[in-house]
Order: C-alpha cells, then sequence, then structure tokens
C-alpha cells in the first residue's frame, strides 16, 4: 500500500458514511460487535474507527458501564463518528494505531473493524496493539477476502481499470483487498506475540439503491477519489462508468452482491 491510501479527508468522510457504510459494512459491524460483546469487557479500544460503524454497534450491544475509546488515524473521519453519535459515552481520540497514546495493559479488547489492511507497518501495529491489551486479552478484526471473492468491489476495479487503461488504478485490490492471505495473518500476528489465533470466514449480501449510489460510495467516498483525481480533473467519467458496469452485471435496479471477509480473534496468553 501506499501512504495515502488511509487518508480519509475533505469530503470522503461524509461520502463513506452515507453511502458506502450502509453497503458494506453494517452487517459485519453487528458480527463483530456481538463477538466483543461475548468476551464481557470492562474496557475496550477502537483502533481504525472510521465513520463509527462498529463503535455505534458496540455502544448499542455492551453494557452502559463498559468503557468504548475509539480512535482513528483522521480526525475527519471521527468527527462524522462524533456528529453522529452512539447515544452513550464515548472517548474519541485521534490516534496512530502505529503510535498508541495508551499505557500497557489497559484494555480488555481491542476491536478493528477492516482497518488493518491499511497499517502501513503491521508488525508495528500488531505490538502496540498486544501492548495495550491485559493478560487474557483478545483483539478482534475482521479484514476483506480477496477482490475475486467480492464481486462489488471487484466490479468498481475492472470499471475504473477499463476507464483508465493507460494508467490503471489499483487501491481496491492492493489495500482493501491485498490482505487476505490466512496463513500470512496468522503469521504476522504470531511474530508480533500472539499466541492464539482463529479465522472465520463469513459471507454476507451487499445492498445498494442503485448502480450509481455504488459508484459514488466507491470514486467519491475512498482514497480511490484521490487515484481518479490524479488521472482526470473530472471524476464523474469514473462514476458512470463504475454505474454502467453495475447496471449491465445487475440491472438498473437495487443492487445485491455478495461479500466475503475474515474474522480474526488474536489472544493474549
Amino acid at each position: 500500500m501506499t501512504a495515502t491510501d488511509a487518508h480519509f479527508q475533505g469530503d470522503i468522510p461524509a461520502i463513506y458514511e452515507q453511502f458506502l457504510v450502509p453497503i458494506l459494512f453494517e452487517g459485519y459491524a453487528s458480527d463483530l460487535a456481538a463477538r466483543v460483546a461475548s468476551c464481557h469487557p470492562e474496557c475496550v479500544l477502537e483502533v481504525a474507527a472510521g465513520s463509527g460503524v462498529l463503535t455505534r454497534a458496540m455502544a448499542a450491544r455492551l453494557a452502559p458501564e463498559v468503557q468504548i475509546v475509539a480512535t482513528d488515524l483522521n480526525q475527519a473521519m471521527l468527527d462524522i463518528a462524533a456528529k453522529k453519535g452512539v447515544g452513550r459515552q464515548v472517548e474519541w481520540k485521534q490516534a496512530d494505531a502505529l503510535e498508541l497514546p495508551f499505557e500497557s495493559a489497559s484494555f480488555d479488547v481491542v476491536a478493528c473493524q477492516f482497518g488493518v489492511m491499511f497499517f502501513l507497518d503491521k508488525q508495528r501495529g500488531y505490538g502496540q496493539i498486544l501492548r495495550v491489551l491485559k493478560p487474557g486479552g483478545t483483539f478482534l478484526f475482521n479484514t476483506w477476502a480477496s477482490l475475486a471473492e467480492n464481486e462489488i468491489a471487484r466490479t468498481v476495479s475492472e470499471a475504473i481499470v477499463a476507464a483508465f487503461p493507460d494508467d490503471p488504478t489499483r487501491f481496491l485490490e492492493r489495500t482493501p483487498h491485498g490482505y487476505y492471505e490466512r496463513e500470512t495473518i496468522e503469521t504476522d500476528l504470531r511474530h508480533a506475540g500472539f499466541r492464539k489465533v482463529t479465522i472465520e470466514t463469513i459471507d454476507m449480501a451487499a445492498h445498494a439503491p442503485s448502480p450509481r449510489d455504488v459508484a459514488i460510495a466507491f470514486c467519491r467516498g475512498t482514497p480511490l477519489k484521490m487515484e481518479i483525481a490524479a488521472r482526470a480533473a473530472d471524476d464523474e467519467k469514473a462514476v458512470q462508468a463504475v454505474a454502467a458496469a453495475f447496471e449491465q452485471r445487475f440491472g438498473s435496479g437495487r443492487i445485491q452482491g455478495n461479500l466475503r471477509a475474515h474474522v480474526v480473534i488474536a489472544e493474549v496468553r
């Protein structure tokens, strides 16, 4: 990945929350929040919280007395999350997962929804997470399976490559769908010091009101926006290309496509 792949700034966070979250993330957030609740934590740290979809799901699942600290590299994402609210007390804090500003052994659970793929140094990030976990603590996260196994993102990627054949962008393949090998994930976690690692693959369905909604979600609500901007003065060409690809594959009405992701549970022993 590149350093800019994790930059969710400008109007990207608002579009991400409005369009991309309902399409991709709500079902997996509910699943991960239930897994966090099953650990019966007293204090939870969320890293790469984004616009707060997992934060909201955990706030609804966890007892009111459970402390939730939600962090993200991008303050603009946290601003969207805080503005939307979660219905209870949450501490929002801008923080880099590679340099967590917390004392060692501070949290029972660390959770991360589709964020580890954006760690520039995964070993360092995992080491920081291990450091802030209490003995017996748990790190729960999910990461997308390959692009080939996710037809929504694959359709977007194919349409963008076709739109800019002389200089194709590989953002989706490189980063969101670039960390999916189960053996690699387990090896990285064990090298960081986690002793028990469990990986489960979960299939869900993506839903969107229309092809154009999907096109806006990806072309304007992710760092793909910046790669498109480097290739065209106006992103409407890309939006129309993606929308046309979805209309051809799924029809002009409501979109439903297959999603596949890995849920990872890493335990401190």
